[in-house]
This record gives C-alpha cells, sequence and structure tokens, in this order.
C-alpha cells in the first residue's frame, strides 16, 4: 500500500519519510535477545525487504487506547487487580537502518541500528514497514510487482469491465488478480479471481493503469 499522507514528515533523527514509501510487511515479533526482529511480508516474494537496508516504520493502526472485549462468561464476579505496566511500543514514525535481512521460513529476520536487546525489538511489535517505492530493482519485462498492480482496472477483449484490482493472492506457482465491482444501487459488489498468467492475460499498462484479459462477464 502506498502511503503518500505525510510526504514532508521529518523524523528526530532528521531522515525525510518518503513519498513513493509503501507498505510492504509487519513486525510480528522479537528475534533472539540481541535486538532481532521478525517480519511477516505481505506479499509470497519479500523482494521489497531485501531491496534496501533504509527501513520506515509507522506504529500500528491501533496503537494507543485500545481495549479488550468485555468477557461474556458468566459467573462469580471477577476480583480487579492493578494493571500491569503496559509495555514500551512504536507511538510514532521511525527509521530504521537495517544490517542484516535474510529470510527465515515464511517470515523474514533482520538486526537494526539502535536495536541491541529483546526489549527494543519487542517495542516495535506490530510496527507497519515501509520502504521507498524508487528502491525497488527493475523487474524483468513482463513481469510486476504486485503494489503496481494493485487499482488497475480489469477489462476483457470485448471492453466489459470486470473490476478493479483489490489485492493478489499467491497459489501455488502463480499469482491470482482479485477484481472487485463496486456496489451500485440495487446490486452487490462482484468480485472475480482471474489468474495472473500469460493464458488469460493479454496486456497490463501501468500507464494507462489497465489489465486486458481473456475472461467473461459470467465466469
Amino acid at each position: 500500500m502506498n502511503d503518500r499522507t505525510t510526504p514532508s514528515l521529518v523524523l528526530d533523527d532528521g531522515v525525510v519519510w518518503p513519498e513513493d514509501a509503501v507498505e510492504v510487511g509487519r513486525i510480528v515479533d522479537a528475534w533472539g535477545v540481541k535486538g532481532g526482529i521478525k517480519v511477516m511480508p505481505f506479499s509470497s516474494d519479500p523482494q521489497a525487504l531485501f531491496c534496501t537496508k533504509k527501513w520506515f516504520l509507522r506504529p500500528p493502526e491501533q496503537a494507543a487506547g485500545a481495549l479488550s472485549r468485555p468477557s461474556a462468561k458468566t459467573g462469580a464476579p471477577s476480583v480487579a487487580k492493578p494493571a500491569a505496566a503496559a509495555p514500551a511500543r512504536l507511538m510514532a514514525p521511525r527509521f530504521l537502518q537495517m544490517t542484516t535481512v535474510r529470510e527465515q521460513g515464511d517470515i523474514i529476520v533482520g538486526t537494526a541500528e539502535g536495536l541491541d536487546d529483546r526489549n527494543d525489538a519487542e517495542a516495535l511489535k506490530g510496527a507497519r514497514v515501509f520502504v521507498s517505492r524508487s528502491a525497488f530493482p527493475t523487474p524483468e519485462p513482463d513481469e510486476y510487482y504486485w503494489i503496481d498492480l494493485i487499482g488497475l482496472n480489469v477489462v476483457n477483449r470485448q471492453g466489459e469491465f470486470l473490476g478493479q484490482v483489490a489485492d493478489l493472492m499467491a497459489t501455488g506457482p502463480h499469482s491470482v488478480l482479485r477484481c472487485v465491482v463496486p456496489a451500485a444501487e440495487g446490486q452487490d459488489a462482484v468480485e472475480r479471481l482471474i489468474p495472473f498468467v500469460s493464458a488469460y492475460i493479454d496486456s497490463v499498462s501501468l500507464a494507462d493503469k489497465r489489465i486486458v484479459a481473456d475472461w467473461g462477464l459470467d465466469y
């Protein structure tokens, strides 16, 4: 997801938040005891997390003021206890200069300057990870980053509107476009899943924000 809400944001260390920041993952936990972090990438191909050592963080979307849901259990009244001190957590955008980044199973693990112990890393749990789109390596011909396909309009060979790409899903060897036609008066929204393979995709134009697919309205 692109983040253009604060193009002139200057962080505490003087680094400017990039205008073309793209959200690529989320910190899910600490890794080890020396300040390492675990990151869950948003794509099955986490290349964006390896293309630069300059990461930008935002707090979790519900970083402050979250309340736990009241219990629905019945029985004896509960006994109130003093609340434990809340762990430190990220409350403002932050820059991370990564020192190491590598894959470990389905997640990414890494270390960064300024993260010296497990407490430092745990304070970032839930943080959203962004990188600059300009740092992405140039894809090969007929290859596209998922972030560039989201928002494109999909039509078939007859010019019929199949939907706008809401997101993509990895299904084995290929990706699938999830295309959505918004709800209209008296009609529900329509969702179509179109495999992003040459057998069904005729052309992709990022400049025109358009994908042409060999796909019917009734598929």
